[in-house]
């Protein structure tokens, strides 16, 4: 998936904070138990909510095991999410990852530029989606169904032109995640689940799949790759109305759907979408870099904001902050002193030395980020594995690309402190 589900800590809560790490732990476990230490590299947050959506329908005290120490939990044992709902992301994440590989090799994109590099992905793609074919059978799930919809997307979008419906697009997406999550009723043994929570994934794949076309919008267009907003014509407004649209659905249908506790489940397609909408939109309160000094947006850039008894429908333009111009305009490009901060609490400036000591010395933090070829690439995937960089440095280096990534078990994009409150009743949820 796309990894748009990000939930910072503070919001979480102490118990509802543990089900997050206990599905982390339970899907990381469940790729290694079944496919061996390397397929653990595609553990990612989105996966892990098919099995919270499983443990929610299941009846309550099943699907956990002890786990032991381990060093991505500060070598501390833990209750993880264990069985068939683990199983299931698993062989989820492993599908959308061959699909990703696949995508990247037949493009050519960064490391598999290099003919040699596009036949290890290739057989790295056939392998992963090999494995969710035989761990799919074990549960009574096709895989079949997801490589197909995935596959599809590629005819979908040579299809697709200006003034196409840019949900055309998404179909394939929705498809595959629309049925994934349909399977976690039919494992949990909810039948009258199936239809509700297919809507559910089919619209979590459609605003996941816009979400990363409006992040990738402006590399895209810098490129010239190809991205469905600037393919159809579809412009930000309509974009966030779509996604809105889709979070509103969402939370119905789980309206629809029997649970025996939804409180994780609720927090992660309910709240954390509206979150994940306000930080890709650049909303105010999603704590995003402000635009570089003495820059200002162009006349017409953005619609006018909404006037009470204008008779105007603006969902978008009065919450968008101006995004950074491109290089040359004026007050574009980098800002003086280097790139904008993070709007991570405590972080330094990436022109500063960042963590990087004793076994995290390498790969080293460096501004501008270098990539690396596919042989270091590889040895640094294993090595930042070993040495719990990607949950635990905070930031830590892309293996490959050499930019800048957040820790997983350090994200937080609140301005908060110990406690947050969201752990009250200050969220605003109108929809338990």
């Amino acid at each position: 998936m796309f990894g748009i589900i990000r939930p910072c800590r503070n919001r979480l809560g102490p118990e509802l904070r543990d089900a997050w790490m206990a599905h982390l732990c339970g899907l990381c476990l469940a790729l290694r138990d079944d496919h061996g230490q390397f397929a653990r590299v595609v553990t990612n947050y989105d996966g892990l909510a098919i099995s919270a959506m499983v443990e929610a329908q299941s009846p309550a005290g099943t699907g956990r095991r002890a786990a032991g120490p381990c060093a991505l939990r500060g070598m501390r044992p833990a209750d993880v999410a264990h069985g068939g709902g683990a199983r299931l992301a698993a062989t989820v994440s492993l599908v959308l990852a061959s699909a990703k590989v696949r995508d990247h090799v037949e493009d050519g994109d960064g490391v598999f530029a290099r003919r040699a590099a596009r036949g290890v992905g290739r057989r790295v793609a056939a392998r992963w989606a090999d494995q969710a074919a035989e761990t799919g059978a074990d549960l009574g799930f096709d895989t079949s169904v997801l490589v197909a919809a995935v596959r599809r997307q590629e005819e979908v979008e040579a299809a697709a032109g200006l003034g196409s419906s840019v949900l055309l697009v998404t179909e394939p997406t929705e498809t595959a995640t629309g049925e994934a999550c349909a399977q976690t009723a039919v494992l949990a043994g909810r039948p009258g689940n199936v239809a509700p929570l297919r809507e559910v994934g089919r619209l979590f794949g459609r605003l996941a799949h816009l979400l990363d076309a409006v992040e990738d919008l402006e590399a895209d267009r810098a490129s010239g790759a190809w991205n469905p907003l600037t393919a159809t014509g579809t412009d930000l407004v309509e974009a966030r109305r779509l996604c809105d649209d889709a979070a509103l659905g969402i939370k119905l249908a789980l309206r629809e759907a029997t649970f025996t506790d939804d409180r994780l489940v609720h927090l992660l397609f309910v709240h954390e979408l509206k979150t994940a909408i306000a930080r890709t939109f650049g909303d105010p309160h999603s704590h995003q870099p402000p635009p570089p000094p003495g820059w200002r947006p162009e006349p017409g850039m953005y619609p006018p904001p909404h006037q009470p008894g204008s008779g105007q429908d603006n969902t978008y333009g009065q919450y968008a902050p101006p995004p950074v111009p491109p290089a040359g305009a004026p007050g574009g490009g980098t800002p003086p002193g280097g790139p904008p901060q993070s709007p991570k609490k405590g972080r330094k400036n990436p022109k500063e030395p960042g963590p990087g000591r004793f076994l995290w010395a390498w790969p080293k933090l460096v501004w501008p980020p270098h990539g690396r070829n596919a042989l270091a690439g590889c040895l640094a995937v294993f090595y930042q594995c070993g040495t719990c960089q990607y949950c635990c440095r905070d930031p830590h280096p892309g293996p490959f690309s050499g930019k800048w990534r957040d820790g997983w078990c350090n994200d937080c994009d609140c301005d908060c402190g110990d406690a947050c409150c969201c752990d009250g009743d200050c969220c605003g949820c109108d929809c338990s």
